[in-house]
């Protein structure tokens, strides 16, 4: 296990493996993923109000198979975002953006209409969804203002600066 000058352990897996052993059973449910977006984020608003996002992502991997052939798979996840996060990437964000998201897995499970089979689908969460890449045609003309930003407010801390 690698460690920092502080003795900490320097990644989540390593830090769970510490703060966890087999008696406490416990789990770890995050993930991360780079990739482009398969569709553009439909937004939609709960019977409460709260705003929805779906999209999916395409997570592409290359690699060599013994011979040395070139070889690549894609695998498409399904993305659920909420709230205000859901609010700003359905607008600056399109079909083929690039995007990192930090969520959790998250299982589905319904009956097919059809055959009333049992089925199920494992899609992601976003927490976090960092926009990366370069500008796309159609969200050059999105760009944030004054009014996108949420104004700061000290009140908390007496006007301190936090840092």
């Amino acid at each position: 296990m690698s460690e920092n000058h502080a003795g900490l352990c320097c990644s989540r897996l390593e830090y769970a493996a510490v703060l966890f052993n087999n008696k406490n059973m416990a789990t770890l449910n995050t993930v991360t993923l780079i990739g482009n977006l398969t569709r553009d984020i439909e937004l939609r608003n709960t019977a409460g109000g709260n705003a929805v996002g779906n999209t999916g992502i395409a997570l592409n991997r290359k690699w060599k198979d013994g011979s040395g052939q070139e070889k690549e798979e894609v695998t498409f996840v399904d993305i659920t975002i909420w709230g205000k996060t859901a609010e700003v990437c359905a607008k600056y964000l399109r079909k083929g953006s690039q995007v990192c998201v930090n969520g959790r897995l998250r299982s589905e499970e319904w009956s097919d209409k059809a055959t009333g089979a049992k089925r199920t689908k494992l899609g992601v969460v976003a927490d976090d969804v960092l926009f990366l890449g370069g500008k796309t045609d159609t969200a050059a003309s999105a760009r944030p203002t004054k009014a996108d930003a949420a104004p700061y407010d000290d009140s908390d801390n007496g006007g301190e600066i936090p840092w």
